[in-house]
């Protein structure tokens, strides 16, 4: 599990190639990616994000993306407006407890 709490495109750039990078040296089939965004990470799973097109193809390539849902009910309602987000992101209630529940189930923890 990566997660992703920053607005910074570099550091959102370098989970993107930590999730390849596993992927790359385990082997696709030996190894489940999970990248959850929050907060200000949130961006890197939107369509307006440099990242978007990575983003899609990833998760064609059975990497996991997961926003969270409070930080998208917060946006929306500060900004009335819904966050657009990138094809093959899933949204889960929450960011943080979707981190404590794949640690639950043996996930490591990576914060780039």
């Amino acid at each position: 599990m990566i997660q992703v709490s920053t607005n910074d495109p570099v550091t959102q750039k370098i989970a993107l190639n930590n999730a390849v990078n596993l992927q790359k040296a385990l082997g696709m089939d030996n190894v489940e990616i999970e990248i959850v965004a929050y907060g200000p990470g949130l961006g890197l799973l939107t369509r307006k994000n440099e990242q978007s097109t990575r983003v899609a193809s990833l998760s064609a390539q059975d990497i996991k993306f997961s926003a969270c849902g409070n930080t998208i009910k917060k946006v929306t309602k500060k900004t009335g407006k819904t966050p657009v987000l990138t094809d093959g992101v899933e949204v889960v209630p929450g960011g943080v407890i979707r981190i404590m529940e794949l640690q639950q189930q043996g996930y490591a923890y990576i914060r780039p």
